[in-house]
């Protein structure tokens, strides 16, 4: 794997062989050569900008597809999943329902997103919020492993519209056509990883999918293209499976990445639009030839709003201030000036420490002072990404957007035992615990320590939790509820607006706000 460093703009040259796909001699009318140009996107959550309105921004987006539809017009833009959720927009409301990431497709509605592909998170909302949000699409979705469970087994996802209903494809081909007339098939499959496993949800092997469309594409298409959704090392894997692929375009990451696998690209963009690949694939009809072109490009400030997309992040924005105010919020107040950018990925939160949490877990305790140790899980942090100063309060919201208030409870060191021994088992879920730097574990012995003295299960211990936790709602934590025998009390629930406890997320900003003073 190689990781792209950061800069302004990196240009990656591509030039693959053809695969053995049918093909016709060009005809005197045209030349044998079309290009087509794919501009990629992945794991957007965001759809106004970030770090100040320095970065990222659907609006930008859709005036860079604009820019470069007007260059060529066989142009397309691709998101590689995970756009629904996780988003701060989906614990609020709006004219009564959850807003579960409607905002989010009336707004790559208004850019111009052509194909979409699921990620893992977009089930992480119910099942019915899913289906309005695919209804309201104007944009093809390909699903190639990924179906909806019903009664009779796994069948194609379906989207409802007066037209009629359209059952997701397994695989999509574009009939291309450029001014003199040279014309090109260009078929997609579409993969996500299986690692959601929503009710509803159910999902075919990944690798054995995509090598049996592979198969029944290469034939007719001139180049076939994977937009997958899932780790780097199986975008690996799935290069050196078909070496054939004239691109894998893919997301989850979160990070600018591309390696080359023998002659297959793959390509992926930073998280929330910060970035956006730009890839220029050239067919050679004459020559059974391909060229891909692939420019990475920061969405920043350099890139023009579009004002009809604007109107969209507008609104929505709108929407959403006016909810945050109603909690005493000020989204758009800066609570931390500067420091090193905060890292709330989720596949480092929830197998270790970061700084992020880390200063999560101080904010707490700052919070609860008379607490022996604060506990929360990683599930409550939904931002996913690394958060750029300076900080808002908007970062802090949309980092956790269930909020929640911080529970003081006495408990027995049995009970606390017990949570941590949970929280360890839960490594890589949200049920992973992040706790208080005084709490050490001895792996060898199986004990826990609490400031260097080992935590007796007869001796009482007064903990700051969040009040999610204490619900038994978390992984192999149901019998963490007040009922639980070895809970000694359970202290009145804070709610008053100025006391940082009524919420983790006033925690978090009290003690931002008050570094370096």
């Amino acid at each position: 794997m190689k990781k792209i460093v950061v800069c302004s703009f990196i240009s990656v040259f591509i030039f693959i062989t053809a695969c053995n796909t049918s093909r016709q001699s060009a005809s005197t009318t045209d030349n044998g050569i079309i290009s087509i140009t794919l501009v990629q996107i992945n794991d957007v959550y965001e759809i106004a900008p970030l770090n100040g309105g320095k970065a990222g921004g659907m609006a930008r987006v859709a005036s860079l597809k604009k820019t470069i539809l007007s260059e060529n017009p066989n142009t397309l833009m691709l998101i590689a999943g995970d756009f629904l959720s996780p988003s701060v927009y989906n614990s609020l409301k709006y004219e009564g329902s959850r807003i579960r990431g409607k905002q989010m497709v009336e707004a790559m509605n208004a850019a111009g997103v052509d194909l979409a592909v699921f990620g893992n998170h977009e089930f992480d909302i119910p099942e019915a919020d899913l289906q309005s949000r695919i209804n309201e699409s104007n944009f093809t979705w390909i699903s190639s492993n990924t179906f909806q469970k019903k009664a009779e087994g796994l069948l194609p996802f379906v989207k409802h519209q007066a037209s009629g209903d359209a059952a997701f494809p397994q695989t999509y081909i574009l009939q291309m056509k450029d001014a003199d007339g040279t014309t090109a098939k260009i078929g997609f499959i579409g993969l996500t990883l299986p690692f959601n496993k929503a009710g509803y949800v159910g999902y075919t092997d990944a690798f054995a999918t995509a090598q049996k469309l592979y198969d029944q594409l290469k034939d007719s298409c001139e180049a076939v293209v994977a937009i997958t959704h899932q780790s780097m090392d199986d975008d690996i894997k799935l290069a050196r499976q078909i070496p054939g692929l004239a691109l894998i375009i893919g997301g989850h990451e979160h990070e600018r990445h591309y390696a080359k696998i023998g002659q297959v690209y793959i390509t992926k963009a930073d998280a929330n639009a910060k970035s956006a690949y730009m890839i220029k694939l050239t067919i050679n009809k004459n020559r059974h030839m391909r060229k891909a072109e692939a420019s990475l490009i920061d969405i920043n400030e350099s890139i023009a709003i579009d004002s009809a997309t604007d109107v969209v992040v507008k609104k929505w924005s709108a929407i959403a201030n006016k909810s945050y105010a109603s909690l005493g919020f000020d989204a758009t107040k800066i609570c931390m000036q500067s420091g090193e950018p905060l890292d709330g990925r989720e596949a480092y939160i929830r197998t270790t420490k970061t700084n992020f949490t880390s200063l999560i877990v101080t904010a707490m305790e700052k919070a609860s002072p008379a607490a022996d140790l604060v506990i929360i899980n990683s599930g409550s942090i939904r931002v996913d990404d690394i958060l750029q100063m300076p900080v808002t309060q908007y970062d802090v919201i949309r980092s956790l957007p269930f909020g929640g208030s911080i529970m003081e409870v006495d408990m027995k060191g049995s009970l606390l035992i017990q949570i941590l021994n949970a929280g360890k088992k839960n490594v890589g879920a949200g049920g992973f615990l992040q706790y208080s730097q005084t709490v050490t574990n001895d792996s060898v012995a199986g004990t826990w320590a609490l400031q260097d003295k080992r935590i007796e299960a007869d001796n009482v211990y007064k903990v700051a939790i969040t009040d999610f936790l204490m619900t038994g709602g978390e992984a192999n934590m149901d019998f963490l509820t007040a009922k639980n025998p070895d809970v000694v009390k359970v202290y009145p629930v804070f709610t008053a607006l100025n006391d940082p406890r009524s919420d983790v997320r006033r925690a978090i900003i009290n003690f931002m706000e008050g570094l370096g003073k």
